[in-house]
């Protein structure tokens, strides 16, 4: 951990940029957990949490192609806070939802929010290479994702205790007051570098792309192998989990944030443990460590307390996946292209997460059991190690340092 605090020493923009972020991601797990609690008391079907777990995620895949040139051609600082402001609205609109009649209004609310924040998410991640470079950049994307994982979890196990004991509303307001002092930080900050608006229009932006990823068919594979890690968007298997073998021994809210703490307990330890660790060659272990502790986490799916251990274990090869992927594609293309290859990157990934949370709901509605369907995302990433490691026999694949 010393590395990480000497670099946001070393870094006071990077470190202001990341304090925001652990606001708004501690904020937002409060209404997560609210809303699949309110889901599971209206006593709605499979396929509608399934269908919001998916929402999470279809916002972000269709403003992805417009969303890359849009960064591309406007300041990252003004386009954060209008993102924020849409995060706010949406997330108050929260409180109206109450019954099944308004659940056209929790779809509508969740896909501006989630499309906010994905735009959000993929702005940061074409600014910090124009921040930092080469392991600074690895330490910067590897600390990204344990603030994440440290609001992840945090922000869940307290989430289903305010829900437990004051109800789903207070957490969609306090939600919204934590992306309120967001805003007001970020307004805060002086994000310098450099930017010139292009002349291109997005039409021109987006053909030009397109150019560059067909002569740099590499940008695809490692975009193609990030996408791998969109198969652990198990938010609709936990909330089908928690309906079926724990809701008779805890309260909904309660397993809901504690399988969640858990697994995020996992994804804060295992870049602290891998990140010296890891390398190219080594990152074909890690997909296949990562289908291990899924198939565990099948095995022991019955019992609350031993599925809350393996959830921990899934959880800790997930974050490295994540953070060495990404930092890998920031380091093989130009820097002219970052804010759409990174939009791009964040459609197929979210594209796998959506099509995880489909099929979960799918699955389980065609009587195939969750430990089934959980082994099965253990065999995509066996396939996902198998893929890179023909990538890195046929590409030239630059070392992150």
């Amino acid at each position: 951990m010393n590395e990480y605090f000497k670099l946001l020493k070393l870094e006071p923009i990077l470190k202001r940029l990341s304090t925001i972020q652990l606001i708004a991601y501690f904020g937002a797990w409060f209404s997560n957990v609210a809303i699949y609690t309110l889901l599971l008391d209206m006593n709605v079907s499979a396929e509608v949490i399934a269908f919001v777990a998916m929402l999470h995620f279809l916002s972000g895949i269709i403003q992805a192609p417009l969303s890359g040139s849009i960064i591309d051609n406007m300041k990252p600082k003004k386009l954060m806070l209008i993102l924020i402001s849409f995060e706010i609205f949406a997330t108050l609109f929260l409180i109206f939802v109450n019954d099944v009649s308004d659940l056209w209004l929790l779809y509508i609310l969740i896909f501006v929010k989630m499309a906010a924040a994905s735009f959000y998410f993929t702005t940061e991640m074409s600014l910090l290479p124009k921040l930092l470079d080469g392991d600074k950049l690895q330490k910067a994307n590897e600390l990204h994702s344990i603030i994440w994982s440290f609001s992840y979890t945090l922000g869940m196990a307290l989430s289903g205790f305010v829900v437990y004991l004051f109800g789903v509303k207070i957490a969609f307001l306090l939600d919204a007051f934590m992306f309120m002092i967001a805003f007001i930080l970020l307004y805060k900050v002086d994000i310098d570098v450099a930017f010139s608006k292009s002349g291109e229009n997005l039409l021109f932006m987006m053909k030009d792309t397109f150019k560059y990823l067909k002569k740099t068919p590499h940008a695809i594979h490692l975009m193609l192998i990030h996408s791998f890690v969109g198969l652990t968007a198990f938010d609709a298997l936990v909330a089908l989990m928690v309906d079926k073998y724990y809701a008779s021994m805890i309260a909904t809210s309660l397993a809901l944030g504690l399988l969640h703490a858990s697994r995020a307990l996992g994804l804060v330890v295992g870049p602290i443990i891998l990140s010296k660790w890891i390398n190219n060659r080594r990152l074909v272990y890690i997909f296949m460590f990562q289908a291990f502790a899924v198939w565990l986490w099948a095995f022991l799916m019955k019992d609350f307390y031993m599925s809350l251990f393996a959830s921990v274990i899934v959880g800790l090869f997930t974050t490295t996946l994540w953070s060495y992927t990404y930092t890998l594609l920031q380091k093989n293309i130009e820097q002219k292209y970052y804010g759409r290859i990174v939009a791009y990157n964040d459609m197929l990934f979210l594209s796998s997460a959506a099509f995880t949370s489909f099929m979960i709901g799918f699955l389980a509605t065609s009587s195939y059991s969750l430990e089934f369907i959980t082994v099965l995302i253990g065999f995509a990433f066996m396939i996902g190690a198998a893929y890179f490691a023909w990538i890195l026999k046929s590409q030239k694949i630059k070392d992150i340092i």
